[in-house]
């Protein structure tokens, strides 16, 4: 009997919010109009190398300008994802705005995440560039899973469950990372630590000088 091929279905391209596709979305989120830019906490921070707590009261003014803000400072440090302990805030709460390998665009925010990584037989390691924020200038390659399922809530205490491929599962994991206190360099051997070091020292202020023109040219 031969075998019966059904066609491929036309792959959805459509803008992914809080993990639901939408028909239309801006280039910039609205949450980068409400925000008000913080500055990003760099590598040796304590707040950054310990776990964060988690988030027990929802729906507040509060943690909505929180989202705000750390949607705006994202943008204006040219970033994929933001954890709150990258401005100094001790939450567990994330957000993102972060393009898979085929292009489609994830934009939205988890609050108290839970990672799900693939069982270890299944599991595929990609080893790519990454970088951080809190790292300014300094990219090395780092092995992470090709997918990745974040289980959390959003600002109202709404159940999200967000699925990630390629670069947009390495974001996931890198994000979700930095909640349990854990930067990137915390996966590299001593020697690619002090070599991701060295380049930040080089290009930090570079980094920092662009941020500044970025947020300027907002208006910020």
């Amino acid at each position: 009997m031969p075998v019966r091929h059904e066609p491929s279905r036309p792959m959805d391209r459509r803008v992914r919010v809080q993990g639901q596709p939408v028909d239309s979305y801006p280039a910039l989120p609205p949450e980068v109009a409400r925000g008000s830019v913080r500055r990003v906490t760099v590598v040796g921070e304590e707040v950054l190398s310990r776990p964060c707590q988690e988030v027990t009261e929802f729906g507040s003014p509060e943690l909505s300008a929180l989202i705000d803000d750390m949607f705006l400072t994202m943008h204006v440090a040219d970033g994929a994802g933001l954890a709150a302990n990258q401005v100094g805030v001790d939450l567990r709460l994330f957000v993102y705005d972060c393009p898979n390998d085929d292009g489609i665009r994830h934009v939205g925010h988890v609050i108290n995440p839970v990672l799900d990584l693939p069982d270890p037989g299944s599991r595929r390691l990609i080893d790519e560039f990454e970088g951080c924020l809190s790292v300014p200038g300094a990219t090395m390659t780092v092995p992470r899973t090709d997918r990745a399922v974040v289980r959390g809530l959003d600002k109202d205490g709404n159940s999200v469950v967000i699925e990630g491929t390629g670069y947009f599962a390495r974001c996931l994991q890198h994000e979700t990372d930095h909640l349990f206190g854990h930067t990137y360099l915390d996966r590299l051997s001593k020697r690619d630590r002090k070599d991701a070091l060295r380049q930040m020292a080089d290009r930090r202020e570079d980094v920092f000088a662009r941020r500044e023109v970025k947020a300027a040219r907002l208006g910020r």
